[in-house]
């Protein structure tokens, strides 16, 4: 890799190389399925197909708490997407979520089915479904929404932008780091300032704004996500560590985070999940 300072970009960019890091090999400038294959349907009406990572997080998380307060019709069977063997290009992915990301759901609880795909609207469409975990008074409602859409908008400066250029990249450049750092840095002191004087991200009630911003600034302020506790110095946002440290302790949540995952110890992968009781056969 050419080292940054020297590079000048070509007046035409053209896809001849590897773009190089971890997720090289399924990088691609184009859309569309690269094999056939249908998606499986299992017995339940919602089918979510999906990854552990922190935007498939949000929707294991999301529907075992609706489990949690009785919402029956919320039993799913959650399908593996291994992005790593390019899973997401095919023709049955692509049909549900042609982003080809991460994760998508149909809902065929209805007289016709619904494809969903980007995790915000996945929520939205689940707290709505239920009148579950979104406030139903306008003002509460919208302050909700704000966070979710606060979330939808920040997380890829931290994925995509810090996470790719200090855990990922294979080559550290100053510049990018010290960018991305800078702006995770500010959206922590964003959530460490509103959790000030608020239980939950919104205000009193836990909803789907924290369900969103959870699975990833929770879980990077508690040390989880891509071994920068120390370097981003987490301990100091003391509000946000309270927060984290309340969310990661709900049984929902503990159960959402173990759903297609592939990492880790072997009481915390649960591949697929058809039924409640396939929590009781994790090793």
């Amino acid at each position: 890799m050419q080292d940054d300072s020297t590079y000048t970009p070509p007046a035409v960019w053209t896809w001849d190389k590897e773009s190089g890091g971890k997720f090289a090999s399924i990088n691609r400038p184009i859309a569309g399925p690269t094999h056939e294959k249908a998606l499986p349907v299992g017995k339940h009406p919602l089918q979510l197909y999906s990854l552990a990572t922190p935007n498939g997080v949000k929707v294991t998380v999301m529907l075992e708490e609706l489990l949690e307060l009785g919402h029956s019709g919320a039993e799913y069977d959650a399908w593996l997407i291994d992005i790593s063997e390019g899973d997401q290009f095919s023709s049955g992915f692509v049909e549900v979520n042609p982003n080809s990301k991460i994760p998508a759901l149909m809902d065929h609880s209805g007289a016709s089915p619904v494809r969903l795909f980007e995790s915000g609207s996945i929520l939205l469409h689940l707290a709505e479904k239920f009148g579950a975990l979104l406030p139903s008074e306008p003002k509460a409602r919208t302050e909700a929404l704000n966070w979710l859409f606060w979330q939808m908008g920040s997380a890829p400066y931290l994925g995509g932008g810090f996470g790719h250029f200090y855990a990922y990249a294979p080559s550290k450049f100053e510049y990018p780091i010290d960018r991305f750092t800078m702006e995770t840095k500010r959206q922590l002191d964003v959530l460490d300032r509103q959790l000030a004087n608020n239980r939950y991200i919104a205000g009193d009630q836990y909803s789907i704004a924290d369900i969103a911003i959870w699975p990833w600034y929770g879980v990077l302020a508690l040390g989880g996500l891509y071994d920068a506790a120390e370097f981003l110095q987490v301990q100091g946002y003391e509000n946000l560590q309270r927060w984290a440290k309340d969310i990661a302790s709900r049984p929902a949540v503990k159960r959402g985070r173990m759903v297609n995952r592939t990492w880790g110890e072997p009481h915390e992968q649960l591949r697929e999940r058809h039924d409640a009781s396939d929590f009781d056969n994790i090793a």
